[in-house]
């Protein structure tokens, strides 16, 4: 291989040996990733100083492919996982200066007198390559944002289920997977369309389906309930895990007068039935007795 790093052997093995003073200087460098360490790793499973160890080896070795390779890998969990863009910037960064400081070293140690030639090609060597890691990160952790936002698109058409009419004035919304703020966001305005274009009544949700609620989504569902109640209907929830219940009790959230609740569906619908039937059979009643006269 036609290496900037002559002695690219030495230069490896002087940065596998330094390991732990390269660690300490780069976390130095990085003032505001080195407090976020543990918590990156526990999000996204992600070791920032093995991948910086790794990363310096692959520039090293001059192994482009592998490092455009590699930053691809990056981006897309760091889409994946909402981490912190600003970050990952002053990560490369530190690692970059940090590089530079112990390949000034080596020289020193080993009493190397590059030319000013060699110099300048080690320099454009190295830049090129973080750059290079950097653009191919970047390049990915948009493409996957953008998949990803695209999916969570298509997932809330193919959950947000259309609301069920029961009868002229009931209508059911059951509703399915995860609620996050964004599908909450869509939520509200579907329920709030739908009740002024049906003239709903009485609208039951059904969470019997939901798994998972964040604490954004909550406060967002209790607005629908706002706003469905501002247009005159009334809502009735069923179905409530108990999961989403003790988060609630935790957040000290309560519905109050903006909702009824009832155990499941099926209860809901036999209440509205039985008193359907029954409003039907009481109009079919007289009012004052017949005159049989």
């Amino acid at each position: 291989m036609d290496s900037t790093f002559k002695d690219v052997e030495d230069v490896r093995k002087f940065l596998l040996n330094n390991r732990q003073s390269f660690e300490g200087k780069l976390l130095s460098e990085a003032v505001n990733v080195r407090d976020k360490i543990d918590e990156i790793h526990l999000i996204g499973n992600i070791n920032l100083l093995t991948n910086a160890y790794k990363l310096i080896l692959l520039v090293v070795d001059e192994k482009v492919d592998d490092v455009k390779e590699f930053a691809e890998q990056e981006g897309i969990v760091w889409a994946k996982y909402n981490l912190t863009l600003a970050f990952k910037i002053e990560w490369i960064q530190a690692i970059r200066r940090t590089l530079w400081h112990f390949l000034n070293q080596y020289d020193q140690i080993n009493d190397k007198d590059r030319p000013n030639q060699e110099i300048y090609n080690m320099a454009s060597k190295v830049n090129d390559l973080i750059d290079q890691f950097l653009n191919g990160f970047f390049i990915s952790y948009s493409r996957y944002k953008d998949e990803l936002i695209e999916s969570q698109r298509k997932m809330v058409e193919k959950l947000s289920v259309p609301i069920i009419p029961i009868t002229k004035t009931v209508s059911i919304l059951p509703l399915i997977g995860t609620i996050d703020s964004y599908r909450a966001n869509i939520i509200e305005e579907k329920i709030l369309l739908e009740v002024g274009k049906l003239r709903i009544q009485k609208l039951i949700l059904d969470l019997s389906g939901i798994a998972e609620m964040d604490t954004e989504a909550i406060h967002l569902f209790l607005k629908v309930l706002d706003g469905v109640s501002m247009m005159g209907s009334e809502v009735v929830i069923t179905g409530m895990r108990p999961e989403i219940v003790r988060q609630m009790v935790e957040l000290d959230i309560n519905f109050g007068a903006k909702a009824k609740t009832k155990g499941s569906l099926q209860k809901a619908l036999k209440e509205d039935l039985e008193l359907e039937q029954s409003n039907k059979l009481n109009s079919l009643i007289p009012s004052e007795p017949l005159d049989t006269k």
